[in-house]
């Protein structure tokens, strides 16, 4: 986005424009010559759309929402999860400032951080529509203005930029924007605490290792593991597991850490006791919560695959399935069992890619039937779901 297409979208006649147009398909706005700017309404009328899941308030304020801004965004949902409460609280990585606006909501004061100009005063506008008067919105590095910084605020946040120039997606702290390892001298000297967002991809035991005595905290929305946390509070080191449903529903896990490689289930598998099959959530395989949280209460074997238990287990972010049948995987027969049907697949430590077991059972995906697939030990298991 350009000073100019910001200017355009900040005037009366396109925010009317906007307003007038939103549930429209934004094609159709595209090519409406009534419409004033109309690519740059039919672009905001359907950010906008995609926002009252993502970013209800911004979609509720009519807020300015850049495509690459959005992508890269926080939810609400998770936003709402940052740690700290106090005076003073600076975020070091605005962008599209969801973060900023959550903190905002308990500090006193905010100061948001953004080098890009552009994005900087979107920001501004944004906050000034949601109504958040008191956050500060720099134009400015993490690096230089933490070099001449001479306040000291409860929190300082941080949302590193995982992308390179040419769009590759960046995992190494290294490699991000900012560089955080390199910033955390003049972060302890500015900050009494420290929150950082990481790749949902970035490994718990590196961050321990990265961040020493912290929470680490895997974050998942809808079943799917969002952001990694790491939250440098004073206190010992810790992990937790936060699953969060669809409908804003929470459950949380957390535990010292620890080794819970003896929590997990030794011994002959049983195949016909367990009545029920059960898929962690991805917080819980993401933190290695799996064997602590159900270890005990449930047969399980890793803390990536299935458990199985007489019943399902209430209070824990867990998917079950009924079993009919648990027996050894035999593609030869199941080709003849249930050749041509389509079969809804779950899959967890098992040798075989989706795509090879349905070419080796002849069968295709889809809804028919319900069936898991899996290794405990050397044997491979076929399990029939109601």
């Amino acid at each position: 986005m350009t000073l100019e297409e910001l200017n355009i979208l900040c005037t009366d006649d396109v925010r009317r424009a906007i307003a007038e147009n939103r549930g429209r398909d934004p094609l159709a706005v595209a090519l409406d010559s009534h419409v004033p700017h109309a690519a740059a309404v039919a672009t905001q009328v359907k950010y906008l759309a995609r926002a009252e899941s993502k970013l209800p308030s911004y979609a509720a304020a009519g807020c300015i929402l850049p495509s690459l801004a959005f992508e890269q965004s926080s939810s609400e949902t998770c936003a709402a999860r940052r740690y700290g409460r106090g005076r003073a609280a600076l975020d070091l990585t605005c962008g599209l400032g969801v973060d900023t606006y959550y903190a905002s909501r308990r500090f006193d004061r905010v100061v948001a951080l953004e080098r890009d100009e552009i994005t900087a005063a979107v920001a501004r506008e944004n906050f000034r529509r949601l109504g958040a008067a008191n956050i500060e919105v720099i134009c400015a590095s993490a690096e230089e203005y933490l070099k001449g910084c001479g306040e000291e605020f409860d929190v300082i946040y941080a949302d590193p930029d995982r992308r390179s120039q040419s769009g590759r997606k960046m995992v190494c702290l290294e490699d991000c924007s900012p560089d955080m390892a390199a910033l955390l001298p003049e972060i302890s000297r500015c900050g009494r605490q420290l929150a950082v967002k990481l790749s949902p991809m970035f490994d718990v035991d590196e961050a321990f290792a990265r961040f020493g005595e912290a929470l680490v905290e895997a974050v998942s929305l809808g079943g799917e593991c969002k952001e990694v946390n790491v939250v440098c509070d004073g206190g010992p080191a810790r992990i937790s597991a936060v699953a969060i449903t669809a409908a804003g529903e929470q459950c949380e896990a957390t535990f010292a850490r620890g080794d819970s490689a003896g929590m997990l289930s030794t011994g002959p598998f049983d195949a016909d006791r367990w009545r029920y099959l059960g898929v962690p959530d991805a917080a819980l395989r993401k933190a290695r919560l799996v064997a602590r949280t159900l270890g005990g209460r449930a047969d399980v074997r890793s803390q990536t695959g299935f458990v199985f238990a007489d019943e399902p287990l209430e209070g824990v972010p867990c998917r079950w399935h009924r079993i009919a049948s648990i027996e050894p995987y035999n593609p030869k027969q199941l080709r003849r069992r249930l050749h041509g049907l389509r079969v809804e697949i779950l899959r967890r430590d098992f040798p075989q890619s989706t795509a090879e077991i349905c070419r080796a059972c002849g069968i295709r995906e889809g809804g028919d039937i319900r069936a898991a697939f899996t290794r405990i030990g050397d044997s491979r298991l076929f399990i029939m779901l109601e």
